[in-house]
């Protein structure tokens, strides 16, 4: 498995804002979209091929560098609505159930928020370990998506709702685990805060 690759055919995305906003110009975004079939659509509704999405993404990559994924990840939880959390750790859990609420397959909501129903076909987002005590977690990230992307996306969600009186926050991908940039399955993040 390796990155910027739909695990299945008929995904579809809506989280393409993110993609639009960060440090390329807006018209450089808005042209990668395009050379990939994508007709930007400020209506939120709007739904995508997540394949055309995903090799927008790689373009970004080629041409940009990673870092402006990172900020892309860093856009998706500074434009995000979150339902009333708690705390860090209920933030991370919900990042799962907020992936699939923005995924359709063949036309049907990834996730039913009335009974619960996930369906697979994009993978997960799972918090693997949480430490209040030591303020670490770790979370493995099984989606078709960057990883430097999705460093970004975690990083923001542990900065926006880290506990008080914490000061510095740090997620990093694990290196002496399966990484989809070697060609593994997942990708696990050490989060610190």
């Amino acid at each position: 498995m390796s990155e910027f690759k739909s695990f299945e055919k008929g995904i579809e995305t809506n989280a393409i804002q993110p993609f639009i906003v960060g440090s390329m110009s807006k018209e450089s975004r808005l042209a990668i979209l395009k050379n990939h079939g994508l007709e930007y659509n400020e209506d939120p509704n709007t739904f995508y091929d997540l394949q055309k999405f995903l090799n927008a993404f790689e373009e970004v990559k080629n041409q940009f560098g990673e870092m402006n994924l990172f900020l892309i990840g860093k856009a998706v939880i500074d434009n995000a609505q979150f339902p009333p959390i708690n705390n860090l750790k209920e933030a991370l859990q919900s990042l799962d159930i907020a992936y699939h609420m923005n995924h359709r397959k063949d036309g049907k909501a990834m996730f039913n928020p009335e009974n619960g129903l996930m369906l697979d076909g994009i993978g997960h987002y799972r918090l693997e370990k949480y430490d209040a005590e030591t303020k670490t977690a770790e979370m493995v990230c099984h989606t078709p998506y960057p990883s430097k992307f999705e460093e970004g996306l975690i990083l923001q969600i542990v900065r926006r709702f880290k506990p008080a009186g914490s000061i510095r926050t740090k997620v990093e991908l694990d290196e002496s685990k399966e990484t989809r940039r070697k060609g593994g399955q997942s990708c696990t993040f050490s989060i610190s805060w």
